[in-house]
């Protein structure tokens, strides 16, 4: 059992609380967190980035989806802690299980300022008529943990308008629009890729997410910016003042939100928004909803498509370039999973305005690829060889833009099962890339598109097929997604808006497949049925010919895929020295 764990259970005996609870999340609903509030990883030694722990007398569980049920099970072996499996059959929720087992009067405790006010609900819910105390003040494991990272205070910046195509007074003025329609006199923004969007702020306190700790206020006349002052130069400071924006201590927020007068209308979001923050303004009006600044980030203005696909040219003939010197070099010098990372970002940093990868890069060789979210350590390390399936999926972050590409490489000979899973696969991007639908269609309704190729065959993939990207934000962005079990992320798909194509299929001890690009979705025409859309791809990167069964693609098939892969060819060999350029003619010749 883990020390962490035992340490954790005596603090509850010592604060009178029955059970507790450790979400993954930060002050701002964020997916990805600073090592500061890495508390659940400190205390159960699960390192992924989505999973809530739960920690009673005599029992704890961990809850994480299925991106990381192999990952977990290794990682929580003897720690005394039971990995619950989300969505399985038989495996409860985090509030049924409490509902199930806490006593009438027993005490529930966590940090209110990790755990959103939509959760909040949802417990209160769970467990009404127990007679449960919520005691939300507390940090336990934040406490009880020995030099913990302090807060992240990263220097700021500003993106310039050409990179983000307006200014920050033409979005605040957008957003003011939105707050009068919903006759709200409060806007209170936590979310950090929110913040940094509509401020054209950018910033490094988030590994990967180029994001500024801090929380905004908005009204119809004044804004304020809850932040860290140092971390802001001289010139930005004056920049925001220009624009209206008055400087606030970063956790002055609660006492702010406390102070409004009761009659102020106080728009938030719930799925965003701390039960801390949430409570601190319970005694005003609240307009619950999706944050107004959510679907304009998403929808991306033609400055910022023009600059993506300048991002997607620069990391695909880094890619590129990763996957033939793997080719040329595995088998012949020592190449293990983490070194192979290490090259590819040093090719990437050769690019221009090349600033960070937008993920931990997964690079996960054999059966390692059959970790979904497989991130190599010290410990898992392993060397490649010139046979079998090499699974890559990694991305950058460019002034112009983000990108997240996962390809599947032949490092020798493949069997024929191999072919025929890395073909079904293939096929499922395929039919995504080429989907054409009516405007009002939801990512959930193309979702079995995708898979369809798989399902056939009695196989899937235990994941969604796509998700929103933010422009030099979270890679991961709503409200956009293509998941048939939706999960909140199912927004009509707009003109703008880019997402992922990234069908899997995992075979546990023997290898994994996915394969994924970028697209932008596009209008296409309108006629007397109204308008239609499509999608275009971003992502120039060849697939891996050596692995495909040709028998198995249609005529169609066959020519999306030759059609996209002259594209590649025409994009990437200007980019190119004389030599890959020969071997990117043999990769994306016609089949």
């Amino acid at each position: 059992m883990r020390k962490q764990l035992t340490d954790l259970r005596r603090r509850m005996v010592q604060e009178k609380i029955d059970a507790y609870l450790i979400p993954s999340d930060d002050f701002h609903g964020s997916e990805y967190v600073g090592d500061h509030f890495k508390c659940r990883g400190y205390v159960s030694g699960f390192t992924g980035s989505a999973g809530t722990l739960l920690v009673t007398a005599d029992w704890a569980g961990l809850w994480t989806d299925g991106r990381y049920f192999l990952q977990a099970a290794q990682q929580l072996d003897g720690s005394g802690i039971t990995l619950c499996k989300m969505g399985e059959k038989n495996v409860p929720t985090e509030e049924a299980y409490l509902k199930e087992t806490l006593r009438p009067g027993q005490c529930l405790g966590f940090d209110g300022r990790t755990v959103t006010a939509k959760r909040f609900h949802a417990l209160e819910t769970a467990l009404d008529g127990l007679d449960i105390t919520f005691r939300t003040d507390v940090d336990l494991a934040g406490d009880g943990w020995p030099n913990r990272p302090p807060l992240s205070a990263a220097p700021a910046w500003a993106l310039d308008e050409a990179y983000c195509g307006r200014s920050r007074a033409e979005k605040l003025a957008q957003i003011r629009r939105l707050l009068s329609e919903r006759k709200a006199d409060v806007l209170l923004l936590s979310s950090l890729d929110d913040i940094a969007w509509l401020l054209n702020l950018r910033g490094g306190d988030v590994a990967c997410c180029p994001v500024v700790l801090s929380f905004l206020a908005l009204t119809a006349s004044d804004a304020q910016l809850f932040v860290n002052p140092s971390v802001l130069p001289e010139a930005l400071k004056n920049a925001l003042a220009a624009d209206g924006i008055t400087l606030a201590p970063y956790d002055g927020i609660y006492a702010y939100a406390a102070a409004l007068p009761a009659h102020s209308t106080v728009w938030l979001d719930e799925e965003k928004t701390s039960c801390a923050l949430w409570r601190a303004a319970a005694h005003c009006p609240i307009v619950s909803a999706a944050n107004p600044t959510l679907l304009p980030k998403a929808i991306k203005n033609a400055a910022e498509i023009a600059n993506e696909r300048t991002a997607h040219l620069r990391d695909g003939a880094a890619l590129t370039q990763w996957i033939f010197w793997l080719k040329a070099t595995v088998g012949r010098s020592l190449v293990t999973e983490r070194s192979a990372a290490e090259k590819l970002e040093a090719l990437r940093a050769r690019q221009p305005h090349y600033l960070e990868p937008s993920f931990d890069p997964i690079v996960a060789y054999g059966s390692h690829g059959a970790i979904v979210h497989y991130s190599a350590t010290e410990e898992s390390d392993i060397p490649l060889e010139p046979q079998g399936f090499l699974l890559s999926d990694t991305g950058g972050h460019y002034l112009e833009g983000t990108t997240d590409v996962t390809r599947t490489i032949a490092l020798g000979p493949v069997s024929a099962d191999m072919k025929r899973h890395y073909t079904l696969v293939l096929r499922s991007h395929l039919h995504l890339l080429h989907a054409q639908f009516l405007y009002g269609c939801r990512g959930s309704a193309l979702d079995m598109i995708a898979r369809q190729p798989l399902w056939q065959e009695g196989l899937d993939y235990n994941h969604g097929t796509g998700h929103g990207v933010g422009y030099l934000l979270s890679v991961h962005e709503g409200p956009n997604s293509f998941r048939f079990r939706s999960a909140g992320q199912d927004a009509v798909l707009e003109s703008g808006m880019i997402l992922s194509d990234e069908p899997g299929l995992y075979l546990e001890g023997r290898y994994g497949i996915r394969l994924e690009n970028l697209l932008v979705c596009e209008e296409r025409f309108e006629n007397e049925y109204g308008r239609f859309l499509g999608f275009s791809p971003l992502t120039m990167v060849p697939f891996e010919r050596s692995a495909i069964d040709a028998a198995l693609l249609s005529p169609q098939e066959r020519q999306w895929l030759n059609q996209y892969h002259a594209a590649v060819y025409a994009a990437l060999a200007p980019l190119l020295e004389e030599a890959d350029r020969f071997t990117l003619a043999e990769a994306t010749a016609e089949i």
